[in-house]
């Protein structure tokens, strides 16, 4: 089977942060565990042109059904809509679902340590840059960050909300990145709520932030993208 190849995701990060603005990974995202339904009716093709257009480096889209009701083919239809690199957010636990993920034209795939042993990680993200993608590793802590790094990490998110009790942790991020080695391109994630936010976690070291809540039930999703964007120049 014939892919078109990626558009490169973590190449897109750094041509923004290289500018002097923080990247903003735009997430649609339909409903949340803990909030329910965000937006009822949400058109993922209408949400990624918005986020393009307030200068958004990628896109994020949940695609699991029973936690988040995301779909595959709101993956499809937002890719489809604009030019921007897509993140297919998902659990990922098997080598198939890396090569599902790329077969249905996700220019990145998520592992996130917590979920997989040390051995699947190196696999998963070898498999990842074999197959022409990217892998955006998700940590927590320290221990997480140290396995990343041995597996060859060189795009690792941290998450600032924990996977059980989903409470957010503000200051997990800013911890986190002076411990990142150089050359990791680094991403903040979750409990960002507007510009000042994004600033402070620009200022620790982080090249881009990952939006999803904030930005979908902002009412103006490309005003809201572009504050953001601007967040380094505070």
């Amino acid at each position: 089977m014939s892919v078109a190849p990626a558009r490169g995701f973590r190449d897109a990060l750094e041509v923004v942060a290289a500018s002097g603005d923080i990247a903003v990974i735009s997430e649609i995202k339909r409903r949340s565990p803990s909030k329910g339904e965000l937006v009822p009716g949400l058109d993922p093709e209408e949400l990624a042109r918005q986020y393009e257009a307030g200068g958004a480096a990628c896109l994020s889209v949940l695609t699991d059904v029973d936690f988040f009701g995301g779909s595959v083919d709101d993956l499809l239809a937002a890719r489809a809509a604009c030019s921007l690199p897509v993140l297919r957010k998902d659990f990922t636990v098997s080598a198939r679902d890396v090569c599902d993920a790329r077969i249905m034209g996700a220019d990145c795939v998520l592992l996130i340590a917590a979920a997989l042993d040390q051995a699947e990680l190196e696999s998963f993200l070898k498999l990842a840059h074999a197959v022409g993608f990217d892998a955006l590793v998700e940590i927590h802590d320290e221990g997480e960050l140290e396995r990343a790094v041995t597996a060859g990490a060189d795009l690792i998110g941290v998450n600032q909300r924990d996977l059980v009790t989903f409470a957010v942790d503000t200051d997990r991020a800013v911890r986190m990145a002076p411990q990142m080695p150089a050359g990791v391109v680094r991403v903040a994630e979750s409990g960002i709520t507007g510009a000042a936010d994004a600033g402070v976690l620009a200022a620790a070291g982080y090249h881009a932030v990952l939006v999803g809540e904030h930005l979908v039930t902002s009412g103006d999703p490309e005003a809201g993208v572009a504050a953001l964007r601007g967040a380094r120049r505070l």
